[in-house]
C-alpha cells in the first residue's frame, strides 16, 4: 500500500519472487534459506567459515562432475556452489584489507545477526537484571543481618541440669 524506510526489525525480502525463478537463476538448484544456518549446525560459525574459505583443487583420485567444486569441509567433498569469496572483491571504507577470510567473517557475522537480531537487546536486559538483582541481594543481606543480630548477640544461659 505504501513504502516506508526499512527498520532493523523488518524481515529481509526474498531475492526471488518464486521457486521457479530461484531454480532458473541457480542452474536448477533451489537455494536454501540460510537465516538460521549458524544455529542449525554444531559449531555453525566455524563450519561456514571453513566452507567459504576451504575451496581447493581436488586431490589425486577424486573426480568431480561438471559444475562441481572440491571443498574438504563439505560432506562428500563435492559441492555445487562455486567459490564466492576472493581477495580484494570489495573495498572497505575504513581501509580494512579485503581478504577472503575478512569477507567470510563479515558474511558469518551477518548470518549470525539474521538468526538472532534481538541478541544485543537481550544481553543489555540481562546486564540490567543482574545489576538490580545484585543490589537487591545486598539489601536483603543487610536486612537479614540486622534482623537476626538481636538473637545472635543474646547470651543463652544453660540450666545447671544440662551442664556436663
Amino acid at each position: 500500500m505504501y513504502k516506508r524506510p526499512g527498520k532493523l526489525s523488518d524481515l529481509l525480502p526474498k531475492p526471488y519472487p518464486n521457486e521457479e525463478a530461484a531454480r532458473y537463476a541457480n542452474g536448477g538448484a533451489y537455494p536454501p534459506d540460510l537465516t538460521y544456518i549458524t544455529q542449525a549446525r554444531i559449531d555453525g560459525e566455524n563450519y561456514i567459515f571453513s566452507l567459504l574459505t576451504g575451496y581447493m583443487d581436488p586431490p589425486a583420485g577424486v573426480s568431480l562432475a561438471e559444475n562441481q567444486h572440491y571443498n574438504p569441509y563439505f560432506p562428500g567433498g563435492a559441492i555445487g556452489m562455486a567459490q564466492a569469496l576472493y581477495d580484494e572483491i570489495i573495498e572497505y571504507s575504513d581501509g580494512t584489507p579485503a581478504t577472503q577470510s575478512q569477507c567470510a567473517k563479515d558474511v558469518i557475522t551477518f548470518l549470525k545477526w539474521c538468526a538472532e537480531p534481538e541478541h544485543d537487546t537481550r544481553k543489555l536486559f540481562a546486564m540490567k537484571a543482574f545489576t538490580v538483582l545484585g543490589v537487591l541481594n545486598l539489601v536483603v543481606w543487610y536486612l537479614h543481618r540486622h534482623y537476626w543480630s538481636v538473637l545472635k548477640n543474646r547470651k543463652i544461659l544453660q540450666s545447671p541440669l544440662f551442664k556436663k
